[in-house]
């Protein structure tokens, strides 16, 4: 199965968290994963997808202007019905704890279910996602002052839902 994991970043968070939920998509038997920054990311690939996870940097709890931008150009695939069934999943980094990490990643959402896709989110039950996490896909809180790009329990939750999605994926695509 194909999946394409596409982000916005302006620093290296957001792509480490991103590099890090395409190594857990990898380690899936049977996956393929794709994975572009959205200054290079092809809208046209995105139907040929069984999988789409799209993340980027919370600006004030919503979307980037650069990912916002780029699914904006989603609109044939709106109404053409390209994305309806696909498996898709968000995450988001911010600088604060209070950052609005979730009000992004709901707003991230948002065109997902437009499209009639099919959200992976994070269940409680892991254990890294009930300490650290959300629900909603993965949110990760950046201090700029940290000399680490991401913490490891953020690079944690990265592989993890990576793992998820394309399990999902793999589960939805064998049972069609």
């Amino acid at each position: 199965m194909k999946i394409y994991v596409v982000y916005d970043s302006e620093g290296e968070h957001t792509k480490a968290l991103a590099e890090s939920i395409a190594e857990g998509a990898d380690g899936v038997s049977g996956a393929e994963v794709f994975i572009d920054h959205v200054s290079q990311a092809d809208v046209y690939k995105l139907s040929e997808m069984d999988a789409i996870i799209w993340g980027c940097p919370g600006h004030f709890g919503t979307i980037s202007s650069g990912l916002k931008s780029w699914i904006d150009k989603l609109g044939y695939l709106w109404a053409e019905g390209k994305l309806q069934d696909k498996i898709g999943a968000v995450f988001c980094t911010t600088a604060t704890v209070h950052g609005g990490l979730e009000a992004t990643m709901l707003n991230l959402i948002t065109p997902m279910l437009h499209q009639g896709m099919i959200i992976t989110g994070m269940p409680s039950n892991i254990r890294e996602n009930a300490l650290y996490g959300s629900y909603y896909g993965v949110g990760v809180t950046c201090p700029p002052d940290s000399p680490e790009a991401i913490s490891a329990e953020g690079l944690t939750l990265g592989r993890i839902l990576g793992a998820r999605v394309a399990n999902v994926a793999k589960s939805f695509k064998n049972e069609r």
